[in-house]
C-alpha cells in the first residue's frame, strides 16, 4: 500500500513538474527476475524509473542511509537493497543476485556513478556477471533530460522535460550466449541508441 501511494504521488509530481514521458519498445515482463539497466544522470533517476513502470522496482541503497531508522524503514518498505560500499563487491553482487532469484526487478546503473556532463559514460562489466549468475533478462534504458533539470550547479531541481526510453528486452538465453565483453558492448550500443532517440524526441 505504501509503495502504491508513493508511486501515485511521485508520478503526479514527475509528470507535472518534469514532464516525464516514457516509451516502451515492448512491455516489460510482469513477473520474474529482471535487470533494469539504465543510464544515470541525477539523484532523481530511481524515482523516474519507478514512476515510468507499473511493475515494482528495487534499487540499490547505501547502507549508511539506514542509520536514520525512519528513513531506513521507508526505503526497506520500497524494496531497496542495502549495499555496504566498504564491503567487497562480491558481497554486494550476491545480494543483488539473491533478490533477482526471488523474482524482483532490480535497477542497476552500469556507469557506476552519475554523469558529470549529461552524456553517457563507459559501462562497467559487473552487471554482466550478475545477469548470467541469476539467469535473468536485461532491459536497457536511457534517461534523458534529468541532468538538465538538476545540474550540479543547482541545489534543487527545476522544471523541465524528461524522457525515459525502454528498449527491447535481452532475453536470459541471449545473455547466457554472449560473453561478458560482447554483452557489455551490446548493452552500451542499445543504451546509446535509446539516449539518441530520447534527445531527438526532446529536440536536444
Amino acid at each position: 500500500c505504501l509503495y502504491r501511494v508513493l508511486w501515485i504521488v511521485c508520478r503526479a509530481i514527475c509528470v507535472s513538474v518534469f514532464g516525464v514521458r516514457a516509451r516502451f519498445v515492448e512491455p516489460l515482463p510482469e513477473r520474474g527476475g529482471l535487470i533494469v539497466l539504465s543510464s544515470h544522470q541525477r539523484h532523481l533517476d530511481p524515482v523516474l524509473l519507478g514512476v515510468a513502470c507499473n511493475r515494482r522496482l528495487s534499487s540499490l541503497a547505501r547502507s549508511s542511509l539506514y542509520a536514520f531508522k525512519p528513513f531506513g524503514a521507508l526505503i526497506t518498505a520500497l524494496d531497496a537493497i542495502p549495499i555496504d560500499r566498504k564491503a567487497s563487491a562480491v558481497v554486494a553482487m550476491k545480494k543483488v543476485i539473491g533478490r533477482l532469484e526471488e523474482g524482483a526487478a532490480v535497477i542497476i546503473f552500469p556507469e557506476g556513478t552519475r554523469t558529470a556532463t549529461g552524456r553517457l559514460g563507459e559501462l562497467k562489466a559487473g552487471f554482466a556477471l550478475i545477469a548470467k549468475r541469476a539467469a535473468v533478462p536485461i532491459v536497457p534504458v536511457a534517461i534523458v533530460g534529468a541532468w538538465e533539470c538538476w545540474p550540479k550547479t543547482r541545489l534543487f531541481p527545476r522544471p523541465g522535460r524528461v524522457r525515459v526510453e525502454f528498449g527491447r528486452l535481452i532475453g536470459a538465453e541471449e545473455v547466457a550466449a554472449l560473453d561478458d565483453q560482447a554483452l557489455v558492448a551490446e548493452c552500451a550500443a542499445r543504451i546509446a541508441a535509446l539516449d539518441a532517440a530520447g534527445r531527438a524526441a526532446r529536440g536536444t
